[in-house]
């Protein structure tokens, strides 16, 4: 597997990983994260993706030559509180569900985690959906981060995590 930085020309392939993400979800009745409509036919998804591969803060990981996961970093989400100490924020993190199962996740959270420890920051934060199930959440705190703050957009269930970063393991 191999990180590199994305940009514009990853547009494309960012939104089939959000378009196989959502129809994997859909298919199984929970579309309460993401809804059931392609990323790749919403303007304002196609715009968020766009200004994302523009602001420097995009990984892709490929495995086998083709993209198979997308991170993005940066500063917190508005709908979050502002950080109380320097940070790195997750904003995105999708899996091309045709490589779920092989790590792709884990290592683009990898590269986080290093990334924040390079800039010297002592914590590095995410949030995601906390509904269904709450798998979602789970798999972050198998990855190592620890729940902080749950919140709501509208109905929609979010939960903040947060991993501590050793300043001098980079």
């Amino acid at each position: 597997m191999m990180i590199r930085k994305g940009g514009p020309a990853d547009v494309q392939a960012v939104l089939g990983m959000f378009d196989s993400a959502v129809a994997w979800l859909t298919e199984r009745g929970r579309t309460g994260q993401w809804g059931s409509e392609p990323f790749s036919t919403d303007p304002a998804r196609i715009e968020s993706v766009s200004r994302q591969a523009g602001e420097g803060g995009m990984r892709i990981a490929e495995v086998g030559g083709e993209p198979a996961g997308c991170i993005v970093v940066g500063a917190a989400m508005p709908y979050v509180p502002s950080p109380v100490e320097p940070e790195l924020y997750v904003q995105s993190l999708v899996i091309d569900k045709r490589f779920a199962g092989q790590g792709v996740g884990a290592a683009l959270l990898g590269w986080a985690r290093e990334e924040a420890a390079g800039r010297g920051v002592g914590v590095l934060r995410v949030d995601c959906y906390a509904g269904d199930d709450g798998n979602l959440v789970k798999y972050y705190e198998r990855m190592g981060f620890s729940r902080t703050l749950a919140f709501k957009v509208g109905e929609w269930p979010g939960q903040i995590l947060e991993m501590r970063i050793s300043r001098d393991a980079s």
